[in-house]
């Protein structure tokens, strides 16, 4: 008899023991799990099947014309490639366009905190399942990865809000809450904590969705995004010299480029350090998505352009125009007034994070700040991506700081 008292109360401890664990894990799994069930999104004002018409100066299509297809286009990069800049031509284009800055800065964060460091197994596959959220105006899941969380759907806390004209338009700009501290608050009016389900509403009565991430590193976890036939996506991605990402990297995040310091002062750069290998990986990653966009397989095929940065800030008005006409949007007058303003930006309105640059000053400035060494490892480390890419190697400190010299192959991309 005691042995069976044992037994049940050993079993009731166990039970107790096993709903506290899946209380944790619970909590955990909550902010990663991914909603699969089919979704309908909303019918829009527009006519997704419809032929392309021409776009006034205001960003409004005639009442009485054929309606354009609803666009849904990814800027992919990797941070200090020009990617706040270039993700600018969009944004600026008007009032039929919905553009978001880095919604994935919130997954990353929380998966940080909850992993102590993110996993790039489960992060690639969490940030895809959010984008597709994000391009069907759903704000949802996102809103399980803002800290603090929304209260009735309503944050002031999305990172760089103020960076979307889309979420300071009159219509999302909610009343000023008293005490409420809103880190990136609007800039054009004064608006009170972002109320989610606003803007969905704004996106969804936008013709066009454009997201800029630097946080997706692998474009072949995008098939299903790109294959979801509620989503007419194009995929543009951004590279740049990554000799140049060292050189600016080195300047925007100083504290964490320390080593990098260093090792230009004081001595030989230790090839196998995490830090090498990081950036070894980085560019293998950029050079594989690259190569398989530029393959144009049948679910890529017409939904993929690479864009160096360099020919964006040698030619800012040409690109921007082959990026709006592989998109199949229009270019309005605002956009172009923008681009010309922005290109042509005084020396006090370029800093290190102004989306304002004089684009063809900027090209080749790294190279007066980049230690000739760094350089060398960078090249024997990425020699492979910046030989796709068409950059040219340097042999010597002459080299690298002769600018006569350039470091730019012409060449031609999809």
């Amino acid at each position: 008899m005691r042995n069976k008292y044992a037994i049940i109360i050993i079993c009731i401890v166990a039970l107790v023991i096993i709903e506290k664990e899946n209380n944790i894990i619970s909590r955990v799994s909550d902010k990663l799990t991914l909603i699969r069930t089919p979704q309908t999104e909303p019918p829009g004002p527009y006519n997704a099947s419809s032929a392309l018409v021409v776009m006034d100066d205001n960003g409004s299509y005639p009442e009485d014309g054929i309606q354009a297809g609803r666009k849904h286009i990814l800027l992919m990069a990797t941070t200090r490639t020009g990617s706040s800049f270039v993700g600018e031509f969009f944004n600026q284009q008007g009032g039929n366009m919905f553009y978001l800055f880095e919604p994935l800065w919130h997954v990353e964060r929380m998966l940080s905190i909850g992993s102590s460091g993110t996993n790039a197994s489960t992060s690639v596959w969490v940030y895809r399942d959010v984008l597709q959220h994000l391009f069907l105006c759903n704000f949802s899941m996102l809103e399980r990865f803002i800290s603090p969380p929304p209260q009735d759907h309503v944050t002031p806390a999305l990172f760089r809000r103020e960076s979307s004209k889309a979420l300071c338009e009159e219509q999302v700009c909610s009343p000023v809450v008293k005490d409420v501290f809103e880190r990136y608050h609007c800039k054009t009016r004064r608006c009170g904590p972002l109320n989610l389900t606003l803007a969905s509403e704004v996106c969804l009565g936008k013709q066009h969705r454009v997201i800029k991430t630097v946080r997706v590193r692998q474009l072949d976890t995008l098939r299903s995004l790109v294959e979801d036939p509620r989503l007419d996506m194009t995929l543009i991605q951004l590279v740049r010299d990554p000799r140049a990402i060292l050189a600016s990297r080195m300047v925007a995040f100083a504290s964490k480029y320390q080593n990098w310091k260093s090792w230009a002062v004081n001595g030989d750069i230790p090839i196998e350090d995490e830090e090498v290998k990081r950036l070894e990986g980085n560019c293998n990653n950029i050079r594989i998505s690259a190569e398989l966009g530029l393959s144009q397989p049948k679910w890529l095929k017409n939904r993929y352009m690479l864009v160096r940065y360099e020919d964006i800030a040698r030619y800012p008005m040409q690109k921007a125009a082959e990026m709006y006409n592989f998109t199949g949007i229009p270019m309005t007058t605002q956009a172009r007034d923008w681009i010309l303003k922005s290109t042509h930006a005084s020396t006090e309105a370029s800093g290190v994070y102004s989306t304002q640059k004089n684009s063809s000053e900027q090209v080749e400035k790294w190279r007066l700040s980049i230690p000739f060494k760094l350089a060398q490892v960078v090249q024997k480390v990425c020699g492979p991506t910046m030989k796709l890419f068409g950059y040219r190697f340097v042999d010597s400190e002459q080299t690298l700081l002769n600018r006569s010299f350039s470091l730019l192959e012409e060449k031609q991309f999809i």
